[in-house]
């Protein structure tokens, strides 16, 4: 599966536990060690767990993709998901906050989800 393809596919894995502010980076001109950040916010531990859960389970029983490394324990603020093209970020609010990647990252474009483009195209 194409890094973007991958990266669109964390996105739908995380908003299935609505996982809230998802944003993908496309950082393939800024960094050589990943093409695609998704980064994405979780009100709990227990929901950071359930989001990370959907995605590495969905992506290895239905497209054969493991995570390469996983960073981020039981009662931890900021999950690691690292599938080399793409590297999936889960945190709580005020780390997302505190760590500001987007800001950090503020060069990169962001990519637009796949179901607002196919309805903007049909409301055009």
């Amino acid at each position: 599966m194409d890094s973007k393809k991958l990266a669109l596919l964390c996105r739908e894995l995380a908003d299935n536990k609505k996982a809230e502010d998802i944003v993908i980076l496309d950082v393939r001109k800024l960094s050589s060690v990943t093409d695609y950040f998704v980064i994405a916010t979780g009100t709990s531990e227990p929901h950071l767990r359930a989001i990370v859960g959907e995605i590495q389970d969905k992506l290895r029983t239905e497209h054969g993709e493991r995570a390469r490394a996983t960073d981020g324990l039981h009662g931890t603020p900021w999950l690691v998901l690292d599938y080399i093209d793409v590297i999936v970020h889960v945190m709580r609010p005020d780390v997302r906050t505190q760590y500001d990647l987007e800001g950090l990252w503020s060069d990169a474009p962001r990519v637009k989800p796949r179901k607002r483009a196919a309805k903007k195209a049909s409301e055009g």
